[in-house]
């Protein structure tokens, strides 16, 4: 989909001109009528699914049969696995201090989905690039570990601290999106760095599932940054889940007593010298 060129402010202060400062390609509303990428909202509601209208949200245009399977398996494989991503426990956290509304916490638990919680984003980032050096998967594979290594010291989209041999979620989304065409170019990418990977470490690090969405969305011709943001989405209901849990289930004003890992490890007991006392001077 076409994007315009950033604009700036200062563009519109010199020339008085803000006719366009407010400017949207993705919805119009009248009086009695609404549309989205130009069709009647009406017939949006009656004839797509709920993954199909975000497709259309997101990338302007209504998905084909392929493109609305492949999507919807990457809204809905993230589910949850307990309190293992850090975005619940922020979210559980926010609900457990602010139980009148689960909004607040909803926020708490999407401002926690980083690459480190799991955002497919970088992944893409990854991937997306390497695909653009036009080498061979294995040639290609190995720029894009020795990129990343140097870069941050890790490579996105593979290993997981509990699943060593195969993430669940990943290993059924790359099975499904293989069977649904999905898994092309950037799928395949990923594929020859989890074995380069594994041949330079003399041990299996598994495709996550942060990497198989990655993958599965830049494949379909996502931006990185939509990417990252369905990441969140996907994850949005598991986290509503977790919070209305704590709201009606839970501990209010959740803590971390030394029973449960919190360790100091500052200075020993002190005082101030009594020439640093108020009156002392």
């Amino acid at each position: 989909m076409p994007t315009r060129p950033r604009r700036h402010v200062g563009q519109y202060v010199a020339s008085g001109d803000w006719s366009d400062y407010w400017t949207t390609r993705i919805s119009r509303a009248e009086s009695g009528k609404i549309s989205v990428r130009g069709y009647p909202i009406e017939e949006l509601i009656e004839h797509l699914s709920y993954s199909e209208s975000t497709f259309l949200l997101l990338r302007g245009e209504l998905p084909d049969e392929r493109e609305a399977g492949l999507f919807d398996l990457a809204l809905r494989c993230g589910m949850d696995q307990q309190l293992i991503n850090s975005a619940a426990c922020a979210a559980r956290y926010t609900a457990s201090a602010f139980p009148e509304s689960p909004v607040p916490a909803l926020a708490s638990g999407m401002l926690a989905s980083g690459s480190v919680t799991g955002s497919p984003q970088e992944p893409a980032e990854m991937l997306i690039e390497a695909v653009g050096w036009g080498l061979a998967d294995g040639e290609a594979a190995i720029r894009a570990l020795d990129t990343w290594l140097e870069r941050r010291g890790a490579v996105p989209g593979l290993g997981h601290p509990m699943h060593k041999r195969g993430e669940p979620r990943a290993v059924t989304l790359r099975r499904l999106a293989v069977l649904g065409d999905g898994w092309r170019q950037h799928g395949r990418l990923l594929d020859a760095i989890e074995a380069e990977l594994e041949r330079r470490k003399g041990r299996h690090i598994p495709i996550n599932l942060a990497g198989a969405i990655g993958a599965l969305l830049a494949d379909l011709g996502f931006d990185p940054l939509l990417i990252g943001g369905i990441g969140a989405l996907g994850y949005g209901p598991a986290l509503l889940a977790h919070i209305v849990e704590e709201i009606r289930e839970g501990v209010p004003l959740r803590i971390i007593p030394d029973a449960l890992g919190a360790h100091y490890a500052g200075p020993k007991d002190r005082h101030l010298p009594e020439a640093r006392k108020r009156g002392g001077r």
